[in-house]
């Protein structure tokens, strides 16, 4: 579901300067062009895990830099190898 600034804020519990701090460097990044309306579930969630990062977790900014760049490896590993997965597994490969 794609969702505008304003019901991401709510959804996401950020407060506007967060947001745009968190766009600037870069830890969410909204589907489409517009930022205004190109937040999606996955940003939602994205911010939930940053926020359990800090305040939780206590991590800082360059680690928090560090874990989200592993955690995109690893989601675009694990797309990689599915997709990989389906074509092994496609007509004429049985």
């Amino acid at each position: 579901m794609i969702m505008k600034r304003e019901e991401f804020l709510t959804r996401s519990g950020l407060e506007v300067r967060t947001l745009e701090i968190w766009l600037e460097q870069r830890w969410l990044l909204p589907d489409a062009e517009d930022v205004e309306a190109g937040f999606s579930d996955i940003d939602v969630a994205r911010a939930h895990f940053i926020r359990d990062l800090q305040g939780g977790l206590g991590v800082n900014d360059p680690g928090i830099d560090v874990i989200l760049h592993l955690v995109d490896q690893l989601h675009g590993l694990r797309r990689a190898f599915s997709e990989l997965k389906e074509g092994q597994s496609g007509p004429g490969n049985e």
